[in-house]
């Protein structure tokens, strides 16, 4: 028999009425090394309880050898488990079963027109049979509303970026 896992008990109301940001999680991953000597991510990632540790390579499409993963896969990875997390606790509290829901997230990146740097793009597809699509529509609107790496795109993000001693 297996366990049940225990869920956060997060909410998806506003009921936090603070005056600054509250963390509720922090990690930090470090990346460091590489070949790349054109800018483009290589070297290795680590975060700091060990659970991340891999290789960065720069994908094939910009030269690499696509043979590890990339920040892109990596950020589509996080998109995807983020929204699909905030969907299905909406999902839970609407009495209706998550276990179908699948996301995929498509990360393009690219160049800016408007100042010719470089962009990210984001493409999520929810997939959620047997689920009517009006009902899917409204929790995927609220998940994208409650969902912090969905807020971070159209909303941003606070970043502070500094030379450490």
């Amino acid at each position: 028999m297996t366990e049940r896992i225990q869920l956060p008990t997060l909410s998806s109301e506003k009921d936090f009425d603070g005056e600054e940001f509250s963390p509720i999680y922090t990690t930090t991953v470090t990346v460091h090394g590489g070949e790349a000597s054109h800018g483009r991510a290589s070297g290795h990632a680590r975060s700091a309880d060990g659970a991340l540790d891999l290789e960065l390579r720069m994908p094939a499409e910009l030269g690499g050898d696509g043979r590890r993963t990339n920040p892109e896969q990596l950020f589509a990875a996080g998109f995807a488990a983020c929204f699909h997390g905030a969907l299905s606790l909406l999902a839970r509290q609407e009495a209706l079963d998550p276990a179908a829901i699948s996301v995929v997230a498509t990360v393009a990146f690219g160049r800016d027109p408007e100042d010719g740097g470089y962009l990210l793009r984001v493409d999520l597809a929810v997939r959620w049979p047997g689920v009517d699509p009006g009902t899917a529509g409204e929790l995927i609107e609220k998940a994208d509303a409650l969902c912090p790496y969905a807020r971070m795109a159209w909303r941003g993000t606070p970043t502070t970026i500094t030379l450490a001693p």
